[in-house]
């Protein structure tokens, strides 16, 4: 079964909200999810980005792919560059 980390829309017509989440590549956009990472709202300005770094740094570790809208999020959040600094220190370490 291949992670990916991605958005799951909610909202009304125009109003978009999304949550980002751990789900299996196969189901659909807004289906079933295995776990909730953080929220997106775009339409705030600046747009509100809150992400569980704990969980978020975990599916990463386990092999999860996250899309590039998630990945650019994450780079915004610097949870991209502790992954990286993690993942370096580990192998400096071997």
């Amino acid at each position: 079964m291949a992670v990916k980390l991605r958005l799951l829309r909610m909202g009304a017509k125009r109003k978009p909200y999304y949550r980002i989440v751990a789900a299996d590549s196969r189901t659909k956009r807004d289906g079933k999810y295995i776990e909730l990472i953080g929220t997106y709202n775009p339409t705030h300005n600046p747009a509100e980005i809150s992400i569980k770094e704990d969980v978020a740094l975990k599916w990463l570790n386990n092999g999860a792919i996250p899309t590039d809208t998630v990945k650019s999020l994450f780079r915004s959040q610097g949870i991209n560059e502790k992954f990286h600094q993690a993942k370096t220190s580990k192998k400096e370490s071997k």
